[in-house]
């Protein structure tokens, strides 16, 4: 009988997700709710702004918890793997007071809102569906308390905060893992060109021209005052072979032809993260906003990124109350 009714319980939810929720946009909804086993979901929602269904990966500990916003890397999560593919944050935050949300998607976009359709990308609104769709949606149906964190690695620790300044009190903490906290100058500009490039997307079509002043808009370097108040944590490594260049450890599984490509891509690649990084971090102290930072021996990797969100956990969890 008890396992009845929870099903019973279970099947309401599901139904009642497709009814839109107070306070969240018009038109933007969840459509279905998915069981994986123990407290982890997978939701689909509706983006009214981009007119298509977005995947979310979620752990949801009961009602009454906060929200942790983890973004994937650069390819979305679809072809190498998202967050819970590629580290333990599934068995890491299965004891924490705390929602864990992954969307899934949203390769080559910066997680913002472009100017214009792409014609590979297609149409990304992606601030206003993590900012303004999904949260209430999910606050409402899920019982969270209204206090986040958002955490992103590579290009998404530029879109995490990005997505702090644009959206004053929505975050209390903030995790940079690996990011190029720079866009509007032309070294960094050209950079963003070239990481979108690799997925055929143009850059032109996100924020202009780079005499676009959306360029300068999206720019953590020139906004650094504006994340005073929120718990931050700011990573980089140096491209020099690290703790997690060995044979045995993640994604090289014994191979010395990947662990060969981390070393020379994924160094080089951590060299200009780390290059970006260091003038950001000198801009935030100028500006007296207190970060904790993690400069580390080591190369562009998972590895180093779960260790991060290992490391700074204890962190966000003091700010969004978990």
């Amino acid at each position: 009988m008890r396992s009845l009714v929870r099903c019973l319980v279970f099947l309401f939810a599901v139904c009642a997700a497709t009814i839109p929720t107070a306070g969240a946009e018009p038109g933007s909804q969840i459509l279905e709710i998915r069981p994986l086993g123990g407290r982890q979901f997978e939701v689909v929602v509706r983006s009214a702004a981009m007119d298509r269904p977005i995947t979310l990966w979620m752990s949801h500990p009961g009602a009454g918890a906060p929200a942790l916003y983890l973004l994937n890397a650069v390819d979305g999560g679809e072809d190498g793997g998202p967050w819970t593919r590629r580290t333990d944050i599934a068995d890491f935050f299965a004891d924490k007071h705390v929602n864990v949300i992954v969307p899934m998607g949203g390769r080559a976009s910066y997680y913002t809102d472009w100017l214009n359709d792409d014609p590979i990308l297609g149409r990304n609104k992606w601030t206003t569906f993590l900012t303004r769709e999904l949260p209430p949606l999910l606050e409402s149906r899920f019982g969270m308390t209204g206090r986040n964190a958002v955490a992103g690695l590579s290009m998404s620790a530029t879109s995490a905060l990005n997505l702090a300044i644009g959206a004053p009190g929505r975050y209390q903490a903030v995790g940079s893992y690996s990011g190029c906290p720079r866009t509007s100058d032309p070294a960094a500009n050209a950079y963003v060109h070239s990481e979108l490039a690799v997925f055929g997307a143009n850059a032109d079509n996100m924020w202009g021209a780079p005499d676009n002043p959306a360029w300068a808009e999206h720019d953590p370097m020139l906004h650094a005052d504006r994340l005073r108040g929120i718990a931050l944590y700011i990573s980089a490594g140096n491209g020099v072979p690290g703790a997690h260049e060995t044979l045995g450890d993640l994604d090289i599984e014994g191979s010395p032809v990947r662990l060969l490509d981390r070393i020379a891509v994924g160094g080089v690649m951590e060299t200009v993260i780390g290059g970006c990084t260091r003038p950001f971090l000198d801009r935030l102290a100028a500006a007296g906003v207190p970060a904790t930072v993690k400069l580390r021996q080591g190369t562009h990797a998972w590895a180093y990124w779960q260790d991060d969100v290992h490391e700074s956990w204890p962190l966000f969890a003091a700010a969004i109350g978990a």
